[in-house]
């Protein structure tokens, strides 16, 4: 690297990191040996937290990852979507997802890997359950205080929703769904949930509520619907745990034991 090109780079480098002391200055420490090795510095240790507020942000909790999804286990699953669906290109248009299937297929497994790997790919994530955001929005008991909130919702680059479907809420509930997917669709924000109901269905979700065929329009205006078919997955493991348990549980009734005399 020439002289030239290296002194456009490092100070390239403090402009984005806004070192703007170090520029002031940039004709006394341009040529000092240090300069490299401290922007390398500054910009692991920026790095580092904004990964680490990007986790906290996302709220995700605890997961099973990607690599112990049993992909056999689901009768019907387009594998090749899901893999489309992680490289990403959503974010480009703004497009949403759907994962619809029923319960214990790992929807929720898929969305929360999903929310992770955007998180480590540097893009602001929300996760939540459709009962806690909608709950936590109808709370608020001032016009200034829901729009803070609704911000909280519309703002990350992608918004994560689990478990649309499983509760039935009033039509306020549905008119503060409609408002956080209709501001991300303005803002070519994607939204990606997870629901047990088809569209069909969600009339009977939000019952009353005259917004829904509209939230769902804009919903599907830019999506994939991702179906999953099969029996509950956490349903099996139970019956295996059940049965493990049996089987390591001692014989009360062997023929070489008698009351003790």
């Amino acid at each position: 690297m020439t002289t030239d090109h290296r002194d456009h780079d490092l100070r390239e480098r403090a402009l984005r990191l806004g070192l703007n002391g170090l520029l002031a200055n940039w004709d006394d420490v341009k040529e000092a040996a240090w300069l490299a090795a401290m922007l390398g510095y500054e910009e692991s240790e920026r790095t580092r937290r904004s990964l680490e507020r990007r986790i906290k942000d996302a709220r995700l909790g605890r997961f099973k990852p990607l690599a112990d999804y049993d992909w056999k286990w689901p009768k019907k699953i387009d594998r090749s979507a899901i893999d489309e669906l992680f490289k990403l290109s959503f974010f480009e248009d703004g497009a949403n997802s759907v994962l619809l299937g029923p319960n214990g297929v790992g929807k929720t497994m898929l969305l929360k890997n999903l929310a992770h790997h955007s998180v480590m790919r540097g893009y602001t994530v929300r996760f939540t359950t459709a009962s806690a955001m909608l709950n936590e929005l109808a709370l608020q008991d001032s016009s200034a205080g829901l729009h803070r909130r609704i911000k909280h919702y519309t703002h990350p680059q992608l918004l994560c929703i689990d478990e649309v479907g499983y509760l039935s809420y009033d039509s306020r509930y549905a008119d503060l769904l409609f408002e956080v997917v209709t501001r991300r669709y303005e803002a070519l924000k994607p939204v990606v949930l997870t629901t047990n109901k088809p569209f069909s269905e969600w009339p009977d979700v939000f019952p009353h509520a005259a917004c829904v065929v509209t939230l769902v329009d804009r919903l599907i205006h830019r999506c994939e619907v991702l179906h999953i078919e099969g029996q509950s997955y956490r349903a099996k493991e139970a019956k295996e745990r059940a049965a493990a348990k049996k089987a390591l549980k001692p014989n009360e009734t062997r023929p070489d034991l008698r009351p003790f005399e």
